[in-house]
């Protein structure tokens, strides 16, 4: 080797400090104090996106414009050498997101330097709502050096998937402190959407992706158990006409895996189809239709399905509509199966409409505000105009936008109009109240003015249903979830005045079995709709609403009096008296229900007879079966997916949209993913 050469290399290992652990562990000791030292919230200003005037390329330049002996050359190159290994693309991608430690690269605005940690003063972005799930959006992005940003907290970084990161000097990482970011207490989805970040000195034209936890909340309970009847004769429950709950395990199951056990919801499953319900007769509201049939997975028991049909009124009687589309345009939407998907479907939505329906649109990121003021609905092109134009960008300010929404309906609503909101959003919705009754009390109150809420959901990954599911009970409102324009088609289209138009308010059924015939039961789904058995004449208590067209289908498996299937031991000292004209009845079905506007029910009574049948009862068992088997459910015995899928093919009957045919290929898909 020559002496030059030599002189290089001695030289290079001269300025190239050595790894030195105990070093190293003090200053990202030192970090961390001056990290949390630096937490809270200052006012100042927030920084911009202009790219920086500091970083390694400017460092890098000043160091060669001023070192020019060749000692300082070879250290200045040593130093670069550092930095463009630390940042050499990997494959595809710029970085390794799952091994970036904040220890080693801090995460700072471009338009901002790391400063020294003990000349820090951080930059923090002003709360302008202190709600929990704000709270949780904004929540900081805790700089711990040990702490790998892929298991960051899923909740600080929820409304987006990508992030940038800077290195805070040109030195070695094991000599130098760790950098502390200028701004460490508020790195949050929207400033990502907002601000520039940077890799390692360099504006990143694209952020290295990160694959965030799934952060999805799903409204449900324990499946119902075996009542006994003798103790308990009476079940009482709130109607459900939601469908989202199949919606969600469609999309599971198509997207390869098997649906959270939470998201399953088995009447939402049910009254997923249509089923050939009686109509109701003239001037009555709907109709119920009970039927009684044997038990496919356990031929020792029976199935009763009430069925309720809603009348269907005629479109030229239909009140003026005023909608009011509450659009959620937050980061977290900008997703090929959120924004742009909820705007292809609000499209087909729009030829439903009659010329005196009106449409308003608000939207809120941010900030909320009303991009469309309530215009005739036969103004198609200035409507469409208004949603083509929304884009997806910033936080959440779902509060406002609530509070702007249900003021403009006000404004709209004439007497004898239909005035509804329906909020499409993600799910991720802070609403501003941190009170979870405080919510309710909120919507119930704009309920109570005339104004309904209706929610649907789009896109994966942080769906939160447990909200969606609130805001449409108490809003006296349906809850649907979009995953597909199919689904649009079926739910805004086909079903459209099931959704928007109310025949009958706070519907509650309730049943009383006959001891004398019904040893036990259960019913089978409506977990999150139980009510108390004084609940039912109770009118100040709220219920399921039934809206133009709508079907309502509810199950009950029950064990007949001595049979082998009685899963509880007879009472020592319990009886049965047996009357002898309602010897041949099952039980006793009531129903109440309101008209729309009236603070008073009224009671519909009909006995359950042991000889009815209904002609296409198999195929909304095959739907509870399989409900229960992504469920788990201990009461199925050996009967398997295979089962399910057998008697749903029999009893497809009459599916001119597919549906039926759709559920047999999910049963299908579920069967395969449960070998796996």
């Amino acid at each position: 080797m020559s002496d030059d050469l030599k002189d290089l290399k001695n030289m290079m290992n001269a300025a190239t400090p050595r790894p030195d652990a105990k070093r190293r562990a003090e200053n990202i000791a030192l970090a961390q104090k001056n990290f949390e030292t630096l937490q809270g919230s200052h006012k100042d200003a927030r920084p911009t996106s202009n790219r920086p005037m500091t970083g390694l390329w400017t460092g890098a330049k000043t160091m060669l414009n001023t070192l020019t002996s060749r000692a300082g050359l070879t250290a200045s190159t040593a130093l670069i050498a550092v930095g463009l290994i630390a940042f050499t693309p990997i494959g595809d991608t710029l970085l390794n997101p799952g091994g970036i430690k904040e220890a080693d690269y801090g995460i700072v605005p471009a338009s901002k330097k790391a400063p020294k940690p003990e000349a820090a003063a951080p930059i923090l972005a002003e709360r302008t709502d202190t709600t929990k799930r704000e709270a949780r959006e904004e929540q900081p992005l805790s700089v711990t050096p040990s702490l790998d940003l892929a298991e960051a907290d899923s909740e600080s970084l929820s409304d987006d998937a990508t992030f940038h990161a800077e290195s805070g000097g040109v030195a070695s990482l094991n000599s130098l402190p760790a950098p502390v970011p200028s701004s460490p207490g508020e790195l949050t989805r929207s400033r990502v959407q907002a601000e520039g970040y940077v890799v390692g000195g360099l504006v990143a034209d694209e952020a290295p992706q990160l694959e965030l936890p799934n952060t999805e909340e799903f409204a449900n309970a324990n499946s119902n158990p075996v009542h006994i009847v003798t103790e308990d004769p009476v079940s009482t429950f709130s109607i459900d006409v939601d469908t989202a709950s199949y919606a969600v395990i469609r999309n599971s199951l198509t997207n390869g895996y098997l649906p959270n056990t939470d998201a399953i919801r088995i009447e939402e499953m049910v009254n997923y189809f249509p089923y050939d319900y009686p109509t109701p007769d003239a001037d009555a509201a709907f109709r119920p239709t009970v039927s009684i049939t044997q038990t496919p997975w356990n031929p020792d028991t029976q199935l009763v399905q009430i069925g309720i049909q809603g009348a269907v009124p005629d479109a030229a009687d239909r009140p003026p509509l005023n909608l009011v589309f509450l659009i959620d345009t937050s980061g977290s939407m900008n997703n090929p199966d959120k924004l742009p998907l909820l705007k292809q479907s609000f499209r087909l939505m729009l030829g439903q409409l009659r010329p005196e329906d009106q449409v308003a649109i608000v939207t809120y990121a941010g900030s909320a505000g009303q991009v469309l003021a309530p215009t005739p609905a036969e103004e198609r092109d200035t409507i469409l105009a208004a949603l083509d134009n929304l884009d997806a960008g910033g936080s959440t300010a779902g509060q406002a936008g609530l509070q702007q929404a249900y003021a403009t309906a006000a404004a709209m609503a004439e007497h004898g109009d239909i005035n509804r909101v329906i909020l499409a959003t993600d799910g991720d919705f802070n609403v501003g109240l941190s009170d979870p009754e405080a919510l309710k009390n909120y919507i119930a109150d704009k309920r109570e003015t005339g104004t309904y809420l209706s929610v649907l959901g789009f896109g994966r990954g942080n769906l939160d249903d447990a909200t969606m599911q609130a805001l449409a009970q108490n809003g006296n409102g349906q809850a649907a979830y979009i995953d597909t324009l199919s689904e649009a088609q079926k739910v805004l289209v086909d079903q459209l005045g099931g959704a928007l138009f109310p025949i009958a308010n706070d519907v509650k059924v309730q049943v009383e079995f006959n001891p004398a015939q019904v040893a036990e039961y259960r019913l089978i789904g409506y977990e999150t709709r139980a009510l108390r058995r004084e609940d039912f004449n109770n009118d100040k208590v709220d219920a399921g609403d039934i809206g133009a067209g709508h079907q309502v289908t509810a199950l009950y498996e029950v064990t007949p009096v001595g049979s082998p299937a009685q899963l509880s031991d007879p009472l020592r000292y319990g009886t049965a008296d047996t009357v002898a004209d309602t010897k041949d009845e099952l039980g006793f079905l009531r129903l109440r229900y309101k008209a729309p506007g009236s603070a008073t029910s009224q009671l519909i009574e009909a006995p359950i007879s042991t000889d009815t049948a209904q002609a296409d009862a198999g195929f909304a068992t095959a739907i509870a079966g399989f409900g229960q088997l992504l469920r788990g459910s201990p009461y199925l015995g050996d009967w398997s997916h295979a089962d399910a899928i057998a008697l749903a093919n029999s009893t497809k009957g009459d599916d001119p949209f597919g549906y039926r045919a759709e559920a047999v290929q999910l049963m299908r898909l579920a069967a395969s993913l449960s070998q796996n």
